[in-house]
């Protein structure tokens, strides 16, 4: 699998998992395969103390499909996606805890942690967000985040589709198209131009040939 997209909203037919199918559909039309899944399937607790949590082999105790989802489909993935409505100014708290849940196998007391930290550098991250607000930071909180996470993971930040809507599926009424612009998003997630530059990155003068 090429992407996995984890949409952080409990509503199936909502605006973020609208926007989620969109880019799914966006790749698959280029040639690459991506799975959706919903975190709150995977995720049935928030973190606990691993200190006291944590089984004597070391593996996490929580009994749910956090464990094949981040294991079996994130690690092998070579993208994450993520989509959430934007709820207090914040992505929901699903997807929280979603990022939150990895500490247990990254962290050293899990067996295998070093395996997993390399697996999880250099991966392209792509955000989608739904809100009802548009004004033009009303995300940029989630927009921080998930930057410092890449950088953090060494991953790319590929870029944000955000669309405006209330009722579910609404966003399919925004002017600016955000559906289509999911789709477009998604059929260039592994070639669209990701930069993230440092005062020493060398530079050819010009973005484009």
């Amino acid at each position: 699998m090429d992407t996995l997209i984890v949409c952080g909203s409990p509503r199936r037919d909502g605006n973020s998992a609208a926007l989620a199918r969109a880019i799914a559909e966006g790749l698959v039309s280029s040639g690459h395969s991506a799975e959706l899944v919903f975190a709150d399937e995977a995720v049935s607790s928030f973190l606990r103390d691993c200190r006291t949590c944590r089984r004597a082999d070391g593996t996490c105790a929580i009994d749910d499909e956090y464990r094949a989802v981040f294991l079996d489909k994130l690690l092998p993935a070579r993208g994450l996606i993520l989509a959430t409505p934007v709820y207090w100014y914040g992505m929901s708290a699903q997807t929280k805890a979603f990022f939150d849940r990895m500490f247990c196998y990254v962290a050293a007391s899990y067996p295998a942690s070093a395996s997993v930290v390399e697996q999880l550098k250099g991966k392209r991250i792509g955000l989608a967000l739904a809100s009802e607000e548009t004004f033009p930071t009303v995300g940029s909180g989630i927009v921080h985040q998930v930057q410092e996470y890449c950088r953090y993971t060494r991953g790319e930040f590929v870029g944000v589709v955000h669309g405006y809507g209330n009722a579910r599926g609404e966003v399919a009424r925004d002017p600016g198209d955000p559906l289509a612009r999911a789709r477009s998003f998604g059929a260039r997630f592994f070639t669209e131009r990701a930069t993230d530059y440092q005062i020493d990155t060398p530079r050819a003068g010009r973005v484009w040939a």
